[in-house]
């Protein structure tokens, strides 16, 4: 049988039904799932890459709570976050790469090191006692350190780019968003948002000009600049493209459910209904919306 506890690993009280788990515990189920003579068939079938997509529904379904504000959810939906660590970290141990407290360790080393403001010596023991930075020195010196992180990781002779850390598997408009924001920590930015909504009525022209020459592709194309403009106008606001768009994704589905329920109600479904029928109901949910957030 395979080695399933830890160093200096004593059982919590919870492991004989009392008290509560600890984090000990849940590094122990882990490996137990893990066991090949004891383990779950399902656990032992899994490698890095098939626990990749668990890992991205679990976070946005982190966000999703938040969103709600069902905070009596959030608990639960953390722990299957924090479950995706430990599977890659028991992933790592199995193979003699790394284990969670390699996670821990690096994590800790390098939020000590990106906080000199706070921790001025690289250590927990410091604290500064100097007042506090402007934040926008706070921000600089993240942003430097993050950089001088990169230029570490970046291979000889080719120089680091900005954007080599830029994860390719993010959504397209969280990583529009991010590329954008490296992009603008170089310099390469418009002077103001005017600058951007110019853009942005570029790009669309550009749509409407492919599609006046009956050249779809072409349009397809150019949908993808303006949205990636779009994503630019977003920062310079200082929101979240992805959450701003969840957030719309939300309003019209509510919208959208109304107009079926009343639809239904006068014995109608959007497929029978007029465009205008179904337009007032649409403008009739929007005005509820509006005397709910007025309440």
């Amino acid at each position: 049988m395979a080695d399933t506890s830890r160093s200096g690993l004593a059982a919590s009280p919870a492991a004989g039904g009392e008290g509560r788990y600890a984090l000990d515990d849940l590094l122990t189920l882990m490996a137990v799932l893990r066991d090949p003579e004891a383990g779950c068939p399902w656990d032992l079938r899994q490698r890095w890459e098939t626990i990749v997509p668990h890992t991205l529904e679990e976070a946005y379904e982190v966000a999703d709570a938040i969103e709600r504000q069902a905070f009596d959810e959030l608990p639960g939906e953390l722990g299957d976050l924090l479950f995706q660590v430990i599977y890659y970290s028991q992933f790592g141990r199995e193979e003699g790469r790394f284990d969670f407290d390699d996670v821990v360790h690096t994590l800790t080393a390098k939020m000590l090191r990106r906080h000199p403001h706070v921790f001025p010596d690289g250590t927990l023991a410091s604290r500064r006692s100097d007042g506090e930075l402007p934040e926008s020195e706070i921000k600089a010196r993240w942003e430097a350190l993050k950089a001088e992180e990169r230029a570490a990781r970046g291979a000889e002779p080719v120089a680091a780019s900005a954007l080599d850390d830029v994860p390719v598997t993010l959504p397209a408009l969280s990583r529009a968003a991010k590329l954008s924001k490296r992009a603008a920590s170089q310099g390469f930015d418009w002077p103001d948002e005017r600058g951007v909504i110019d853009k942005i009525r570029e790009e669309l022209g550009e749509v409407e000009a492919a599609l006046a020459e009956g050249d779809r592709e072409h349009a397809q194309s150019e949908i993808g600049d303006l949205l990636f403009a779009t994503v630019n106008l977003a920062r310079r606001l200082g929101c979240d493209p992805e959450q701003q768009l969840r957030g719309t994704n939300a309003r019209f589905e509510s919208r959208f459910r109304h107009v079926e329920r009343e639809l239904v109600a006068a014995g109608l479904t959007p497929v029978t209904a007029s465009l205008e029928t179904m337009e007032a109901h649409w403008q009739a949910a929007k005005r509820r919306e509006r005397e709910v957030d007025q309440d």
